[in-house]
């Protein structure tokens, strides 16, 4: 093989970039000489495998020791040698040199893990910049010359980096990871523990009046919950109506045209806790998911003190494009903690969420990626469809999964298509990381983060869109476990109408008047009629005959206006859960579309239950179970 010059210091367009020394370069060929051909002169790849990468680092448009660190084809510390070599820089072992503490102050370690960039030592009047490339180098460019003037270029692999920053700056990055969200737009800056006092004042007025004035009490109540109900029911039959006229005009972009070349990285954060049978499944479904696994990261997202997780993870044989994040103990233990914690540690340009149950349809991810790259800029957000893969388990997996049908298929699109805030499901959901990261990704605190944002992003004009794919999931279908998780939706939903409340003008002013109307009805009719369902239940009795108080009040139209009102009220879920079925493949659960008159006042049960751990737990996440399912779950893995 020919002997060629060492190689010369890259260019750089005019701007300041001091190269390290490195140590003579091996030996080169006539051709330009690139990474590939370093590792394999120095005997750390074989040319079937450099092959392979080059072919599908030109069919899918990067570069081939991506293809080659994304796969694991050869050792960290084999690639960054090889880089410097190639390059003319210098490779630092960061673990037997760490770098200088107090130099990232400058920049952040959050943002320095964003950017996958760590300053390590101060040389004269510059600054050593490690980076694992430098393409990473250059795209934080802007924000190393701010932070420290003039830098000079090391490397290190990406893990080791990433490894560096936690290792000093863990607890700034929870700390950071707890309250990323801005204390005004935040549930952690509610004053609970006043609410005691405050509910316990409003308890004593009410017993009074209910003294002093029953039937004027029950009049009231009853008339708020009239016109809740109304409200709640004119909003339903305006997302039907706005579904319904969209028809199949808005079907998805094709994707299966596009090159993979255009294909963006995705980044999937899951997140897991106390999690013993679900992981196989998990990996399995992620594995069908046919995009180019070198444009997609998996983050599986656990707690450092859940052994359970752990444990059953280093059971499991995770694929290359799957790692495993830890996130330290804090002061809350939520699954929108542990998203922030692992938020800037996201390579994608689009960031995903799935549960841990969850088995998504193989082609979902191209479906994003088109669907963003023919939307708007202030489209930010994608909303996939749920449905579950036990709906016959038993009669609340088929009431659950009649739910779904109705909120997915009918409701949430609707309120897209009329601009107005849609509460998002809390997995298959996707963001454009730039947008997620200026709203400061989650709030931390609050049990229904995932409604919370939907609002936040609508306050910011952002939008977000259905889109027509589905992920599979288990239905809860046990009665207690049902409880728990409706009480801790029902439990955020007030949280996140209390915090967004608290500055109603700056509210309006965000959502136009239109969007707040929208909101009242989403969510304080929502918990309105959860809480005085029993009071509308109550006439029901009346209709059988049995004596009601409150009837003799009313006179005859009143009455018979209220049973008209009860009986539309009736005949529209039902039409909104029959259409949300005939756009899935369980249309034969109609027939138990009439049983929700049973189901829904569990959520009664759920709300009070709310109610009491609004004043005691506020943050309380209870946690909902999975793995149940186990046959159906294998009939679809």
């Amino acid at each position: 093989m020919a002997q060629s010059a060492p190689p010369r210091a890259p260019k750089t367009d005019g701007r300041s970039v001091l190269p390290f020394p490195a140590r003579a370069a091996a030996n080169r060929s006539a051709k330009p000489w690139d990474l590939v051909d370093e590792l394999t002169a120095r005997g750390a790849l074989d040319g079937q495998t450099a092959l392979t990468a080059r072919r599908a680092a030109q069919r899918i448009g990067i570069e081939a020791d991506e293809v080659l660190a994304h796969r694991r084809a050869v050792s960290t510390a084999e690639l960054t040698e090889a880089r410097a070599a190639v390059t003319g820089l210098k490779a630092i072992d960061l673990e037997a040199h760490p770098p200088d503490k107090a130099l990232i102050h400058a920049l952040g370690p959050a943002r320095a893990l964003q950017l996958c960039v760590l300053p390590w030592r101060r040389a004269g009047r510059a600054t050593i910049i490690v980076a694992p490339s430098r393409g990473a180098f250059e795209a934080a460019r802007a924000d190393i010359e701010t932070a420290f003037g003039a830098p000079r270029l090391a490397l290190a692999g990406r893990a080791e980096i990433i490894a560096s920053i936690r290792r000093d700056h863990d607890k700034a990055l929870i700390t950071r990871a707890e309250a990323r969200v801005a204390p005004v737009d935040s549930s952690r800056t509610l004053h609970i523990k006043h609410w005691p006092d405050v509910s316990l004042i409003a308890l004593a007025v009410l017993l009074f009046g209910l003294c002093a004035a029953p039937q004027a009490i029950f009049a009231s109540l009853l008339a708020w919950a009239l016109l809740t109900l109304l409200a709640t029911l004119a909003g339903k039959a305006m997302a039907a109506f706005a579904t319904l006229r969209a028809g199949r005009r808005d079907t998805d972009p094709p994707f299966q045209g596009m090159g993979l070349e255009t294909l963006p990285k995705i980044t999937i954060l899951v997140a897991l806790y106390r999690e013993t049978d679900i992981a196989a499944h998990l990996i399995a479904c992620l594995r069908r998911l046919n995009y180019p696994r070198e444009r997609l990261e998996v983050l599986l997202v656990t707690e450092s003190d859940d052994i359970t997780t752990q444990d059953t993870l280093a059971r499991t044989d995770l694929p290359h494009w799957i790692r495993q994040i830890s996130v330290p103990i804090g002061h809350v233990k939520t699954k929108p903690r542990a998203l922030n914690f692992a938020l800037d540690q996201c390579a994608g340009e689009i960031v995903g969420v799935y549960d841990a149950e969850d088995a998504p349809e193989p082609d979902q991810l191209l479906r994003v990626a088109a669907h963003f790259k023919a939307a708007d800029a202030e489209v930010a957000c994608l909303q996939g469809r749920l449905d579950f893969y036990n709906p016959r388990k038993n009669w609340l997996a088929r009431c659950f999964t009649l739910e779904y049908a109705a909120w997915f298929r009918v409701v949430l699109p609707g309120l897209a298509k009329l601009r107005l805030p849609v509460p998002l499901g809390g997995t298959t959901l996707f963001f454009r990381a730039a947008a997620l990261h200026a709203l400061g990704g989650w709030d931390a605190h609050n049990v229904t983060e995932d409604a919370d944002l939907g609002l936040r992003l609508t306050r910011r004009g952002y939008r977000t869109e259905l889109i027509d794919t589905v992920t599979y999931e288990e239905a809860n279908c046990r009665l207690w476990p049902w409880v728990r998780q409706r009480s801790r939706w029902i439990k955020g939903y007030a949280i996140t109408y209390a915090v967004h409340m608290r500055r109603p003008r700056a509210l309006l002013r965000d959502l136009g008047l239109w969007g707040f109307l929208g909101m009242q009805v989403l969510f304080l009719g929502t918990l309105s009629q959860f809480l005085l369902a029993p009071l509308l239940i109550s006439f029901w009795a009346a209709a059988l005959g049995f004596d009601h108080g409150l009837v003799g009040l009313m006179g005859r139209d009143a009455a018979v206006s209220m049973t008209g009102l009860f009986i539309s009220a009736e005949l529209l879920n039902l039409a909104v859960l029959v259409l949300g079925l005939t756009r899935t493949s369980h249309r034969g659960l109609w027939v138990w579309a009439p049983t929700l008159m049973a189901y829904f006042p569990l959520g009664t049960i759920a709300a009070y239950k709310a109610l009491y751990e609004l004043f005691g737990r506020p943050f309380y996440w209870d946690k909902t179970s999975h793995g149940i399912s186990k046959d159906a779950k294998a009939e679809n893995a």
